[in-house]
C-alpha cells in the first residue's frame, strides 16, 4: 500500500524495454546522441513548438538550472510559500543561481493569482542597489497543496508577470498529471499561456531517473550547456535519459500514466472523504489526495505498512483549524497504483473506526 510518493514508483515496463535497448551498441555522448537528439525532438511536436532541451538526473537540478537562467544573484524569484524550491530543496536554488533569493508568496486558495502577484510586487520594495531585483516568477503546475492552474489562470498569471518585467518558470515534475487532469494540449498551460522556461519530470511517472529543462524562448538558453558542465550534470551516457523520454512520450504513453495515477487518487480521495473523522484538506485535482485525519488512525496505518505522509501544518487552506489530536497526511497515486492497494488500506481504516468505536 505505497501512497508515500510517486517517485517510489518503479519503471514502466516499456520505458524499461526502451532503456535496455538503448544501452546497447555505440553512441555519441554528452547528449549528442540519437535518443536525446529523437526525444528532443518529440518534446517539441508533443508541446507543439520548437524547443531547446537539456536532460538532467534529478529535478532539484532542473528546477534550479532554470532557475539560474533567469535570476542573477541579486536577484529574486518569487514563488508559492509552499512551492518544492521554498521548502524541499535545501539551499540550491542560491548555490546554482549564485546568491538570488526566493520571495515566498502565502495565499488562502493554494495557488498565486494575477492580482496576488501584482499586489507582492507593488509592496515591495524597490530602492535599487539596496533592494533586490524581482527578475522572476516560478509556477509549480500540478502546485504542491495538489491543485492545477486552468489554462486561463496560467496565462493571466504568466501575462501579470511579462507586464511586471518577469520571466516565467514552471516546475513541472508533475505535469503530466496536470495535463491528463485537464484534458488540454501541453501547450494550453505552457508556452501559449506565456512560459518561458520548463522543468520537465518524467521520473515521478514511470521513469526511472529523467527530468529534462526545456526552453520555449531559446534565447535563455545560450551557454546553459556549461551550466550543465559547471553542476556536475552533464551526463555522459545522456542515450539513457533521452532513451526513457522517448518511450515515455511515444504514443502519448505519458499521458496514459498520468491518468491512471489521477483516477486512483480519485478513487482514494472519495473512499477517504466519506470516512468518519476524515475530512479533505484540499480538492484532489490531480493525483495528490490530502486530508485532515486523527493521529491515531494515522499511526495505525504507518503500522500496517500503509505508506504516506504527515504533512505540513502550514498547508492547510486559510480558515482551516486542525483539531486536537489531528494531522495533515498526504496520500500520492502513481502509475502502478492499484484498485487492490485502495481496497486494502480503506480495510485498515474501517478495522481501526470499529476498533475504536
Amino acid at each position: 500500500m505505497n501512497f508515500g510518493s510517486d517517485n517510489q514508483a518503479g519503471v514502466s515496463p516499456r520505458i524499461l524495454h526502451t532503456l535496455v535497448e538503448a544501452a546497447s551498441g555505440i553512441q555519441s555522448a554528452y547528449g549528442n546522441d540519437e535518443w536525446s537528439q529523437r526525444a528532443e525532438h518529440m518534446l517539441g511536436e508533443a508541446f507543439g513548438t520548437p524547443v531547446k532541451v537539456f536532460f538532467v538526473t534529478t529535478g532539484t537540478a532542473a528546477n534550479c538550472l532554470a532557475l539560474s537562467t533567469i535570476a542573477q544573484p541579486w536577484n529574486a524569484v518569487v514563488c508559492h510559500h509552499m512551492a518544492h524550491i521554498a521548502v524541499d530543496e535545501n539551499s540550491a536554488p542560491a548555490l546554482f543561481t549564485g546568491g538570488a533569493s526566493l520571495l515566498p508568496i502565502a495565499t488562502d486558495n493554494g495557488k498565486i493569482s494575477a492580482g496576488d502577484l501584482a499586489a507582492f510586487v507593488a509592496r515591495t520594495p524597490h530602492d535599487a542597489p539596496h533592494n533586490m531585483v524581482i527578475s522572476a516568477l516560478s509556477i509549480s503546475q500540478v502546485t504542491e497543496n495538489g491543485l492545477v492552474y486552468q489554462p486561463q489562470e496560467m496565462a493571466a498569471l504568466a501575462t501579470q508577470a511579462h507586464a511586471l518585467g518577469l520571466r516565467v518558470h514552471m516546475d513541472g515534475a508533475r505535469l503530466a498529471n496536470a495535463v491528463a487532469a485537464l484534458q488540454c494540449h501541453p501547450g494550453d498551460i505552457t508556452w501559449r499561456a506565456g512560459v518561458d522556461v520548463l522543468s520537465l519530470g518524467a521520473s515521478k511517472n514511470g521513469a526511472l531517473m529523467a527530468e529534462a529543462v526545456v526552453f520555449f524562448d531559446q534565447a535563455l538558453a545560450q551557454n546553459f550547456s556549461l551550466r550543465i558542465k559547471r553542476s556536475g550534470q552533464l551526463v555522459s551516457k545522456s542515450r539513457t535519459i533521452g532513451a526513457q523520454f522517448c518511450a515515455w512520450l511515444e504514443g502519448g504513453h505519458w499521458l496514459e500514466l498520468a491518468r491512471h495515477a489521477n483516477a486512483m487518487a480519485s478513487k482514494l480521495s472519495a473512499a477517504l472523504a466519506a470516512t468518519p473523522g476524515v475530512r479533505l484538506s484540499w480538492p484532489t485535482q490531480a493525483n495528490e489526495v490530502f486530508v485532515l485525519m486523527p493521529i491515531a488512525l494515522y499511526e495505525q496505518l504507518r503500522a500496517q505498512g500503509v505508506r504516506c505522509t504527515d504533512w505540513y501544518a502550514s498547508s492547510v487552506p486559510a480558515g482551516t483549524q486542525l483539531q486536537a489530536g489531528e494531522v495533515v497526511v498526504r496520500f500520492v497515486s502513481s502509475w502502478s497504483s492499484t484498485d487492490e492497494e485502495i481496497a486494502a488500506l480503506m480495510d485498515l481504516v474501517h478495522s481501526h473506526q470499529r476498533q475504536a468505536a
